[in-house]
């Protein structure tokens, strides 16, 4: 008899935890194809502390084909689905297409950054979405440094000095707040560098983490002021240029450094797909199937997941619910072919936790708001339980970063053109064309 297959498009949080359930669940009775552009699962929020120079890269992949028994592992990226004929198309690592039939479809095909309409963004701004992109950020930041020791015009060594982060989200706030620390660390290095460098934290919101606690958010601003991060709310990027940003109060930086992290938008295979969408995720029911087709599923990201703790709203874009989607749609695929009854998708968060460099952190967890050393304390131990694996090598790093000092050199991986803003494949560096 033959086995029905599931494919699942992308591994991020939820198609990693959806294909890692399933294969538990089914347990041989159905084939298991995960298609997706990398041989790792990426832990996201550990990026910024890549780009820091705390955590070596590779602490934050973990191999599929190591940790999800019972799955194939396809490496591609998915670029068509053809929902009558129920076939997935994809590009081989190679550039040649191929494609994959399947009985169910689950899309958690994630997220890519999102872009805005400002001249100059998309040639001069850089994401944070991918590996590549921390990378980039690191050697970027290093090389900044070093050119501001090098020059003797003071009004190069400011522009190489002065980064500026948009958006004060999780991501961008947690990339200044490391940013900072790890430029004070650089030019303790370069004694010929007087100058401090200078970060700056922009959004239009009236406050750094507008979508937690407000207590969180105290907690974060009251650590970026402290440790001289520029934070300036209310306040955007209204051009970017080689040489620096105009801003929406009027004023101009000179900067060779804009950090892109004003939020995502769904990938654009959901738009190609010609499926009702909300906010351009696909619309799903409360049991993650899309309507009007019975053997299709969508989670994470890529879904408009309804929110059944807030009626007539969607679940957020984050990774908590991602994962726990994921373990979901596991279920109710398995549902689908009779295996136990498919759940409707309801969760209630438990607290956030935002990384804030050195011993500071801002964390609610069950709603109780913790900041300094506790809070740095539940976040990392959130994030050892959270990663499906590297554990040791991760806390091995955050030891060696606590009783050593950082190793700061340009490893020349990820060029900037390798890691444009307008990527659809932020996880793959962009191959540079004869």
């Amino acid at each position: 008899m033959t086995k029905s297959r599931v494919v699942i498009v992308g591994a991020g949080f939820a198609g990693y935890h959806a294909a890692r359930n399933l294969s538990r669940i089914a347990r041989g009775r159905a084939e298991i194809v995960l298609l997706n552009p990398t041989d790792y699962f990426l832990y996201v929020p550990l990026l910024p502390e890549v780009a820091a120079g705390i955590l070596q890269p590779t602490r934050l992949t973990i191999p599929l084909a190591g940790t999800l028994s019972g799955v194939r592992v396809v490496i591609g990226e998915a670029d068509g689905v053809d929902l009558q004929q129920r076939r997935v198309s994809y590009r081989k690592p190679e550039g040649d297409s191929a494609d994959l039939a399947y009985d169910r479809l689950v899309l958690a095909v994630g997220s890519v950054n999102k872009l805005l309409p400002i001249p100059g963004i998309t040639e001069h701004a850089h994401g944070f979405r991918g590996l590549p992109e921390a990378l980039y950020l690191h050697d970027h930041v290093v090389r900044q440094i070093e050119l501001a020791e090098a020059t003797d015009d003071a009004a190069q060594r400011d522009a190489h000095c002065t980064f500026v982060v948009v958006g004060a989200g999780y991501t961008g706030t947690e990339v200044a707040a490391h940013g900072q620390l790890f430029t004070d660390a650089l030019a303790a290095q370069h004694p010929r560098l007087t100058t401090r460098p200078r970060w700056l934290l922009l959004d239009i919101a009236d406050r750094v983490l507008p979508e937690l606690d407000q207590r969180m958010s105290d907690t974060a601003r009251r650590v970026l002021d402290g440790r001289g991060v520029d934070v300036r709310m209310g306040t955007t990027v209204k051009e970017a240029t080689a040489d620096g940003v105009r801003l929406s109060d009027g004023s101009y930086l000179a900067t060779r450094s804009l950090i892109w992290c004003v939020g995502v938008r769904p990938d654009p295979l959901v738009a190609s797909l010609g499926l009702r969408t909300e906010k351009g995720r696909l619309v799903v029911d409360e049991f993650l199937g899309v309507p009007g087709f019975p053997e299709v599923f969508a989670c994470g990201d890529a879904a408009a997941v309804p929110d059944l703790t807030r009626p007539g709203e969607v679940t957020t874009m984050t990774a908590q619910h991602a994962e726990r989607q994921g373990k979901l749609v596991a279920h109710n695929v398995a549902a689908s072919f009779g295996q136990g009854k498919r759940r409707p998708y309801r969760h209630h968060d438990l607290g956030f936790v935002v990384d804030l460099g050195g011993t500071d952190a801002a964390a609610n967890p069950l709603r109780w708001p913790l900041s300094g050393l506790p809070a740095k304390t539940v976040t990392r131990g959130y994030h050892l339980y959270a990663m499906p694996g590297n554990r040791a090598r991760v806390g091995a790093d955050w030891l060696l970063d606590a009783t050593s000092s950082r190793q700061s050199v340009q490893l020349g991986l990820v060029p900037a053109n390798a890691v444009p803003l307008e990527s659809e494949s932020p996880e793959i560096p962009v191959r540079s064309r004869a």
